[in-house]
C-alpha cells in the first residue's frame, strides 16, 4: 500500500507530494494539468524504461521516492525486511538511472521486483492489455484459485516431461542418421583415448612423480649434504653439543647459561630428527632409468590427448564420453529409439489425462466467472451487454505450456446479439469499463494493495458516472484506489482529493501543482467540474454531492 510518494523535477512537476488515503484517492484538475505527469512518477517505481526527456527542463535530474506498507511480494525477502519498503528512483538528464530499496542501492529489476507486485496500474493503454487472448488465461486462472492452480501444475510438469521426452527421441533419431564421416570420426576420438585409457587426476600425479624422478641424483645429494652438514664430523650437532657443555659448566655462576643451554638441548632435537630425516629420504631415492622411460611416455600419450582434445584432461574425458554416447546411439539404435518412443507415448498419455483435467477445471470456472463480471458490467449500466468467457480445444500442435485450448474474453453487445472478440466489437469506452469489471472481480483473490485508474472514466456521463463511482468505492474497500478523473460523481466519493493545477513558476516556467483540498475547499472544485465554473448554483448542488456521500 502506498503511504507516500515524493517527485521532484518530472515534466512541469518542480516539487510534490502525494499521501493517498487507504481507501479511495481522486485526482482533479484542468486538462494538461500534469494529473498523468503523476502516474509516470508511479511507473518509474514500478521499474519502467526511463526517459531523460522527463527531466524538468533546466534541472540536472529528476528524483521520485515512494514509501510503501504491508509490502508482501519481495524478490528478496533478507534484504527488505519489516512491513515498511522505501524506494528511491533518480533519472539524470544523461538518461542514466539510479535506484535505491531501503537506503540499499539496487538494480531496475530488483525495484520492480518489490515495488510492481503491489501495485496495478490502469491507464488510458493499459486496458490493451483486456484486448489480448493471452492475458485473459491468467486473468480466469487467477479467479478460479485452487480450483485451477492444482490442475495446471500438473499439466506444466506433464508438458514439460512430454517436450523433453520428445527432444531426447529427436535426438536419438538424429544420432543414428548422423553421417558417416561423422561416426567415423567418433570412433577414431574413442579409439585414441581408449588406447592411452587416462584416469582423471592422473596426468597431475604424473607430472609431480615425474619431477622426483627425473632430477633423482640431485635429491639425493641435496638430502645427503644435509645430513653431513648436521651429523656428520663436525657438523652441527657436535657443535651445538659443544656449546651446551660450555654452558652447562658455567651455569653455577650465572643461571642464564643453564636457560640457554636448556634451549640449545631443545633445538638440538629438532636438528636430530632432521639429521634422520634427511638421511632416510636419500637412502629412499632411487635412480630407475627404466621406470623414467616409462613415465616419460606416459606423459608424452597423455600431453598429446591434451593437444587435442585438451586443454584440459577433463575435456578430453568429455570429448571421449561425447564420442562414445554418439557411437552408442547408432550401434544400439533401433532399440533406443524403441525405448525413446516407448518413454513419449507414455510422457504424451499423460499429459493428455493432465490437459483434460485442466480443460474440465477451466470450463466450469469460465462461465462463473463471465456470469461475475457480467454482473459488475451490469452495474456499470452496460445495458444487456455480456462477458462470455470461451474456452476452446486446439490441436496438439498448438498446446502451449499455458494449457491445451485458448481461453478468449467474447463480448456480447445485447441479448441475443453474438458474441464476438472483445478486441473487434467493443468501444474504448466498453472496453474501460469491463476492465473495470474484472478488476472488481478479481479483487477478491489477487494479491495486489493498491489499484491506479487513469481516466478509466473517459466518455461517461449520467447514471453510469454514478455506477461507476459506486464500483471504484466498493472496490476500494478491500483494496487502495486512487484514480484520475473527470467526473464530479467520481470525485465526492474520494476519502482524499487532490486537485492538480498548472500556473507560472517564480522562474516563468509553467508548474504541476499537487495540493490536498480540505473539507472547506472540496466544494468549489467539485462545482468546477460540474459546470466549468464555480456558481452558487454549481456551488450548492457539489456540497449537495458531497452530503450524499457522506464527506461534506
Amino acid at each position: 500500500m502506498i503511504d507516500e510518494i515524493q517527485v521532484e523535477n518530472l515534466a512541469l512537476i518542480r516539487k510534490a507530494t502525494l499521501e493517498p488515503a487507504r481507501g479511495l484517492t481522486v485526482l482533479t484538475g484542468e486538462t494538461g494539468a500534469g494529473k498523468t505527469a503523476l502516474l509516470s512518477a508511479l511507473k518509474l517505481l514500478m521499474g519502467e524504461r526511463a526517459d531523460k526527456g522527463s527531466v524538468r527542463d533546466g534541472e540536472d535530474a529528476l528524483t521520485v521516492s515512494g514509501r510503501f506498507f504491508g509490502v508482501a511480494s519481495l524478490e528478496d525477502a533478507d534484504a527488505y525486511e519489516g512491513a515498511e519498503l522505501v524506494a528511491t528512483r533518480r533519472v539524470g538528464a544523461d538518461g542514466r538511472s539510479r535506484a535505491t530499496v531501503n537506503g540499499r542501492m539496487a538494480s531496475v529489476g530488483e525495484l520492480a521486483g518489490a515495488v510492481a507486485p503491489t501495485v496495478d496500474l490502469c491507464g488510458q493503454h493499459e486496458h490493451q492489455q483486456l484486448m489480448k487472448p493471452a492475458v485473459h488465461v491468467r486473468l480466469l486462472d487467477a479467479w478460479a484459485g485452487e480450483d485451477v492452480a492444482a490442475a495446471r501444475k500438473a499439466y506444466e510438469q506433464a508438458f514439460d516431461a512430454a517436450t523433453e521426452a520428445a527432444a531426447e527421441l529427436a535426438r536419438v533419431r538424429d544420432a543414428s542418421a548422423a553421417s558417416s564421416a561423422k561416426l567415423d570420426e567418433a570412433r577414431f576420438v574413442l579409439k585414441r583415448i581408449d588406447a592411452v585409457d587416462p584416469r582423471e587426476g592422473e596426468y597431475d600425479e604424473l607430472a609431480a612423480d615425474l619431477s622426483k624422478v627425473e632430477h633423482a641424483e640431485a635429491l639425493a645429494l641435496a638430502a645427503d649434504a644435509a645430513h653431513e652438514a648436521l651429523a656428520g664430523e663436525s657438523g652441527a650437532l657436535d657443535a651445538l653439543g659443544g656449546a651446551v657443555t660450555a654452558l652447562d659448566g658455567a651455569a653455577r655462576f650465572d643461571a642464564r647459561l643453564g636457560e640457554w643451554a636448556d634451549a640449545l638441548r631443545e633445538a638440538g632435537y629438532v636438528l636430530e630428527d632432521m639429521a634422520r630425516e634427511t638421511r632416510a629420504y636419500r637412502d629412499e631415492v632411487e635412480f630407475d632409468p627404466e621406470a623414467l622411460a616409462r613415465q616419460q611416455e606416459r606423459m608424452a600419450d597423455l600431453q598429446g590427448l591434451l593437444r587435442a582434445y585438451g586443454p584440459r584432461m577433463e575435456d578430453v574425458l568429455a570429448r571421449r564420453a561425447e564420442a562414445a554416447d554418439l557411437v552408442s546411439l547408432v550401434d544400439d539404435a533401433a532399440a533406443r529409439e524403441r525405448a525413446a518412443q516407448k518413454a513419449l507415448d507414455a510422457a504424451e498419455e499423460a499429459l493428455a489425462q493432465a490437459a483434460r483435467v485442466l480443460d474440465e477445471a477451466r470450463l466450469q470456472a469460465a462461465p462463473r466467472f463471465g456470469e461475475a463480471v457480467t454482473a459488475q458490467m451490469a452495474r456499470l449500466e452496460m445495458g444487456g451487454a455480456q462477458l462470455v468467457c470461451a474456452v476452446e480445444p486446439l490441436e496438439r500442435a498448438a498446446w502451449t505450456r499455458t494449457g491445451p485450448s485458448s481461453v478468449e474474453y467474447l463480448f456480447r453487445p445485447g441479448a441475443g446479439m453474438q458474441a464476438r472478440p472483445l478486441a473487434r466489437i467493443a468501444s474504448g469506452g466498453e472496453v474501460s469499463r469491463v476492465m473495470l469489471a474484472v478488476k472488481v472481480v478479481l479483487g477478491a483473490v489477487d494479491e495486489v494493495d493498491t489499484l491506479v485508474f487513469d481516466e478509466v472514466d473517459a466518455g461517461v456521463g449520467g447514471a453510469t458516472a454514478v455506477a461507476l463511482a459506486d464500483v471504484l468505492a466498493d472496490l476500494a474497500r478491500t483494496h487502495q484506489v486512487i484514480v484520475v478523473t473527470h467526473l464530479a460523481q467520481v470525485a465526492v466519493r474520494g476519502e482524499a482529493h487532490y486537485v492538480v493545477r498548472k500556473a507560472e513558476g517564480e522562474s516563468g516556467m509553467p508548474e504541476t501543482d499537487l495540493q490536498r483540498l480540505s473539507a472547506e475547499e472540496r466544494p468549489a472544485e467539485i462545482a468546477r467540474m460540474l459546470s466549468g465554473d464555480v456558481t452558487e448554483a454549481s456551488l450548492a448542488h457539489a456540497q449537495e454531492m458531497l452530503e450524499q456521500a457522506g464527506l461534506a
